[in-house]
């Protein structure tokens, strides 16, 4: 532990799920720990967090707000170290929706985008002119199992997902361009047990039965957790990783390697 003493990170999303485990993680492993949501929930989490953690509100669509809270944290504390862009939603938040190919509506594949691309876009470019001042940094950006296959149900996810996970790459080999140690990698947790997942399982007979059969063909058989997501993320922000970059890593049981059963 403490890998992260003193380096200030910035976590959007941070007031639950995967955002939530990482700040905690982060805090754990010594950081002045920015946590960031539209989510007052997250002011709670901060103050139990103590010191070294603060929260403001941000919507990752707003490019001002960005600015401004960037602003903010380098005021405070002189600098930015870490970025994690962990801010996103599915579009089914509100229940069950139309998210296929042919029966999407533009508006709320545009919705989708905004949130779980425009804002790592948006948060990729201001942390890069952040990280200027010491020519060092980690952007860690959270992708999903879904951006690397094809999701017929959730087309814009798996979509918005996708294009995360291009970003950032092109982030890695433009900051390496430009003679920064910053450093872009991208996270795909397939099913990880978070409230991301109650729409989904709303309204199932058997919660139990409901979870296992989302897992069923997952070769390890279970939800991933969040602090198993924060424990890789901890590491790709810490020094630890200082020759990692452009890469993309997945939690996922084992989902995208293949069948565990022998061919019959």
């Amino acid at each position: 532990m403490h890998r992260l003493t003193d380096k200030v990170a910035l976590i959007t999303g941070a007031a639950r799920g995967i955002g939530e485990a990482v700040a905690r993680r982060f805090a754990a492993e010594g950081a002045i720990v920015w946590l960031t949501d539209i989510d007052d929930a997250g002011v709670a989490i901060a103050a139990e967090l103590g010191a070294a953690a603060r929260f403001t509100r941000l919507d990752v669509r707003d490019e001002e707000a960005w600015v401004a809270t960037f602003a903010q944290v380098l005021e405070r504390d002189g600098r930015l170290d870490i970025l994690v862009n962990n801010a996103g939603i599915t579009g089914f938040e509100d229940g069950p929706a139309a998210h296929d190919p042919e029966h999407a509506t533009l508006a709320e594949w545009h919705r989708v985008h905004a949130v779980n691309l425009d804002g790592v876009f948006l948060g990729c470019k201001h942390a890069i002119r952040a990280m200027r001042a010491t020519g060092d940094g980690s952007i860690v950006n959270i992708s999903s199992r879904s951006g690397l296959v094809g999701i017929p149900g959730a087309a814009a996810y798996a979509s918005s997902k996708a294009a995360v996970r291009n970003h950032s790459k092109s982030v890695a080999l433009y900051c390496a361009q430009q003679g920064l140690r910053v450093r872009c990698n991208s996270v795909h947790p397939a099913a990880i047990l978070t409230p991301i997942w109650d729409a989904m399982l709303a309204g199932a007979e058997d919660r139990e039965a409901a979870m296992a059969a989302f897992v069923k063909d997952t070769p390890l058989k279970r939800f991933g957790t969040v602090d198993e997501v924060a424990a890789l993320v901890a590491y790709l922000a810490s020094d630890e990783a200082a020759y990692v970059t452009g890469s993309e890593f997945n939690l996922d049981g084992g989902l995208l390697a293949g069948s565990a059963a022998s061919p019959g």
